[in-house]
């Protein structure tokens, strides 16, 4: 967490920045644990001041803010990072100020409580080669296709072979449970014994998934951290089918009890009744619950 959908939000938030000049970039003082800001907010500084930003990209779960000159500011939020506009939770985790002149003048501010993100100033061949060369197709665009060549042959269970970013950028651990849930496939079942009828549910339920929750911005767990641009909660946690609903009465078959298992040292969590290992589940047919229904 933040995961392809909370990233996306921060993309869209930080949007009115395009067409801005950058004028200062700065580290504030922070007695936390340091992040990784690479090459040196001084030469970062050197680089970028002046620079105008040309557009806001994502890649998988990482903000890029692309200047006139190809080179992206690239913020990958990991666990707790947050991209503002607006002022942040605290401002003791506060890592990173961007300063911009523009109508009207923003402030980007890289806020991390835990200190797991990172900032990296990279060219077009610097990010082509330790960024994008690394992450598998996107998660909103990739196909079944794509998806099943990658990983059909893979003897890992599904719900961690999604979380590999080189296999599909974006997904993470919250959306592998709510796309499998809603594909019907059980978490555990290996990839090289899914069939294609479950690689071609599986692809339409993580893009609709992923849709949904980019609609309510995101998930702001019972932590609290996560947060939009605007420092505003998401809404997507109202409307999750398994995640974080353990011994909860399945809301698709209204008779099973959602069940936490541990997979590569995360929750995942699913409906035993209306999930399997192979084939299609009869209740897959019904519809799953509208996200307009929490």
């Amino acid at each position: 967490m933040p995961e392809l959908p909370e990233v996306e939000t921060m993309c869209r938030g930080i949007a009115p920045i395009v067409g801005q000049t950058i004028v200062q970039i700065n580290r504030p003082p922070c007695e936390r644990k340091a992040i990784s800001i690479k090459p040196s907010v001084k030469t970062i500084a050197k680089k970028a001041v002046g620079q105008k930003v040309q557009r806001i990209d994502r890649l998988g779960k990482r903000v890029l803010i692309v200047l006139e000159n190809e080179s992206a500011i690239v913020i990958e939020p990991r666990m707790t990072g947050l991209v503002l506009l607006a002022d942040p939770p605290s401002t003791e985790h506060l890592r990173l100020q961007i300063i911009l002149h523009g109508k009207p003048d923003h402030n980007v501010l890289f806020w991390d409580r835990r200190g797991l993100g990172t900032v990296q100033l990279l060219n077009p061949s610097e990010l082509k080669r330790s960024v994008i060369d690394r992450l598998g197709p996107d998660a909103l665009v990739a196909t079944a296709d794509q998806l099943k060549s990658i990983l059909g042959t893979s003897r890992r269970a599904i719900k961690v072979a999604l979380l590999d970013q080189s296999a599909i950028a974006g997904v993470g651990n919250l959306y592998a449970s709510e796309a499998l849930f809603v594909s019907g496939i059980d978490p555990r079942t290996r990839c090289d014994q899914l069939t294609k009828p479950q690689w071609q549910r599986l692809c339409s339920a993580i893009h609709s998934v992923l849709r949904e929750a980019i609609t309510h911005e995101g998930s702001t767990l019972s932590d609290g951290t996560y947060r939009n641009a605007l420092n505003d909660a998401g809404s997507y946690q109202n409307y999750h089918r398994v995640y974080d609903r353990a011994v909860q009465t399945c809301k698709r078959c209204q008779t099973g009890s959602i069940r936490r298992i541990v997979q590569a040292q995360r929750s995942t969590f699913f409906c035993p009744d209306c999930q399997q290992r192979r084939g299609k589940h009869a209740s897959v047919d019904a519809a799953s619950p509208s996200v307009d229904q929490p």
